[in-house]
């Protein structure tokens, strides 16, 4: 193969992607390092596949209940304007799933979060959630585990 065909490593494949909040039966949730939107999950799949249909109708059910489990979680938490899920995988074609708690006060709402600001946030996004980052880490853990 020619180095200008040769595909560069996957992201998701060699590296975390983030602050790892919960790891179990082949796939992860990490916290996204983001300043404007500290309530900012991925759902990854551990091995590389690109599409969520390239999975078992099993597996497929599993996606759905941890995705709704991290959304569910980020509910009850933090009691957000919207929950935004997303599954784009142009940049990076590994299966994850952006699961981004949005609030009417934050800083590009009600715009994408890959969007234009819309407003300057003070005090900073992360001291305006309803708990600390590590509460909120352990509740998405937690009902993952129960999911």
């Amino acid at each position: 193969m020619s180095a200008s065909t040769s595909a560069a490593p996957c992201e998701l494949c060699t590296t975390p992607g983030g602050h790892v909040v919960w790891r179990g039966e082949g796939w992860r949730v990490i916290r996204a390092a983001d300043e404007l939107f500290p309530a900012f999950y991925r759902l990854i799949l551990d091995r590389h596949v690109a599409e969520l249909s390239d999975l078992s109708p099993e597996d497929q059910a599993r996606c759905l209940a941890l995705l709704v489990a991290v959304e569910r979680a980020l509910r009850q938490q933090l009691r957000p304007t919207k929950i935004n899920l997303a599954a784009f995988g142009n940049m990076v074609p590994h299966l994850h799933w952006h699961v981004i708690a949005r609030f009417s006060w934050d800083s590009h709402f009600p715009q994408p979060v890959w969007g234009t600001a819309q407003r300057s946030v003070q005090p900073p996004a992360v001291q305006r959630l309803s708990c600390t980052l590590d509460q909120l880490d352990a509740a998405v853990a937690a009902a993952l585990e129960a999911a």
